[in-house]
């Protein structure tokens, strides 16, 4: 492909007002109206108190921000991505970056929490009005992880030499809801210090999680997946509380390594993943394992007997390829293997509950879904303002996954940067004709159908 004109017969100038750069941005905030998300910021959020007028018209700004990840901002000054062409004849109350900087800053710790309550019912209603978990009234899946984000600045609070030697960080909580037909969307966020432990405050996180995936749909069987860091008799017991089951990594702690010794040879089972998974220690690629299963094991035996669990301990182990087999003259006399349990009282049966729980993994998409957009960057230096923008992110995310579940089938299951080309990074020029305004978008757009459909659906008759 090379340019059709020669340099000197080309000119630029930034000077149409009737043409907008996102114009996929009008459907994705209709459907976000019609969710409810400024009625629930201005019944919630209260920042009346605020210097310099932050409080404000709290849902125009969070509104604003929304709209600006939406786009692809990934930073507050990003944010003027709103401001340019005839952005202003399609939307009304954008605010500038540096009265939105100001209201971030703002918050406070129960800000936040009012923003996290927000974000719990703009999930119950995004999934209430768009196909966002196909299959929940059955089944869903609950993952829970921790990631680091490195961030730079002596200044910036919370910033700490964390898990990474030489790297300050913070230390996000998420949790995601699933369903077997469905990509995850965010039930739950917490901003925390870089030093914090990958289990504080798991317990009271948990159960929120767990009420929210309620919220949106999720009465049937539910499952909570985490790695080893959440195993503990509080995280086991929110679940229990809240009617879930869980599926938690455990590690090899000297109670487990005994029980996993003692499995018999004629009691593992093969095991061949559809698509290669891999190893936790080596990193290495493997599609075969064996599977076995101790169906009555009791965790946490040395507590008092009100906080003793007994489930099913389930093991899956490859072969070690870090150490060679054991050789003898007559060839190999015994492997070497590599043991993975996990702790569960989910009712699949070994194979499929193995299956299902190594899908855990897939938060790990999201996480790498935040670092690739709006948290590329903490942006300010105030912990409780880089707390409101890693919600807003969350709530932005899932407003993106709802728009794909809207526009058609494959964006369904598109991430949300093909979202973001496809059907919110869509050129138009407008024209005004009797009070009505026209977009006027590109010819052969590929993603043309699946584009007029979600515009159809978000500003057709409310459902």
């Amino acid at each position: 492909m090379q340019v059709s004109h020669t340099p000197a017969a080309v000119t630029a100038a930034f000077d149409d007002p009737n043409l907008v750069a996102q114009a996929g941005l009008v459907p994705v905030l209709r459907l976000a109206e019609r969710c409810g998300l400024s009625r629930l910021v201005a019944e919630r959020v209260k920042l009346g108190g605020a210097k310099n007028g932050a409080g404000a018209a709290a849902d125009a700004k969070v509104s604003s921000i929304v709209a600006g990840m939406a786009a692809g901002a990934d930073s507050i000054d990003d944010l003027h991505i709103l401001r340019h062409g005839a952005m202003p004849a399609l939307f009304r109350g954008a605010r500038a970056p540096s009265t939105l900087g100001t209201f971030l800053r703002a918050f406070t710790h129960g800000h936040a929490l009012q923003l996290h309550a927000v974000h719990r019912r703009f999930l119950g209603q995004l999934a209430a009005h768009t196909p966002l978990l196909p299959g929940s009234g059955e089944k869903a899946f609950i993952d829970v992880d921790s990631t680091h984000k490195r961030v730079y600045g002596r200044a910036k609070q919370g910033a700490e030499y964390g898990r990474f030697k030489g790297i300050r960080t913070l230390h996000p909580l998420l949790a995601t809801v699933c369903t077997p037909g469905s990509r995850p969307v965010i039930a739950g966020v917490r901003m925390r210090r870089g030093k914090a432990a990958d289990s504080r405050g798991a317990p009271k996180f948990v159960s929120e999680a767990l009420a929210t995936a309620v919220e949106a749909g999720c009465t049937g069987t539910r499952i909570l997946r985490a790695d080893s860091q959440f195993y503990n008799a509080g995280v086991i017991a929110a679940c229990r509380r809240a009617g879930a089951h869980f599926s938690i990594t455990t590690g090899m702690n000297p109670s487990v390594k005994r029980a996993v010794l003692g499995i018999p040879d004629q009691a593992w089972q093969q095991i061949t993943y559809p698509t290669a998974v891999p190893d936790p220690g080596t990193g290495e690629l493997i599609s075969d394992a064996e599977v076995a299963e101790i169906p009555a094991y009791t965790a946490f035996a040395s507590r008092k007997k009100s906080e003793r669990v007994t489930a099913r301990l389930i093991v899956r182990r490859v072969r070690d390829l870090a150490k060679p087999a054991v050789v003898g003259e007559q060839g190999e006399l015994f492997p070497v293997w590599r043991y993975h349990p996990f702790f569960t009282d989910q009712p699949a049966e070994t194979l499929q509950a193995e299956r299902e729980h190594r899908h855990h993994a897939v938060i790990e998409q999201v996480i790498a879904d935040s670092k690739a957009s709006a948290l590329a960057h903490l942006p300010s230096g105030h912990f409780h303002a880089n707390a409101a923008w890693l919600t807003l992110w969350a709530m932005t995310y899932n407003l993106l996954r709802a728009t794909g579940a809207q526009a058609s089938a494959f964006h369904t299951r598109a991430t949300t940067a093909t979202i973001r080309t496809h059907l919110v990074h869509v050129p138009a020029r407008i024209a005004r004709s009797a009070r009505r305004v026209t977009l006027h978008l590109p010819h052969n757009w590929p993603w043309q159908h699946a584009w007029t459909h979600l515009f159809d659906t978000t500003h057709g008759p409310a459902g």
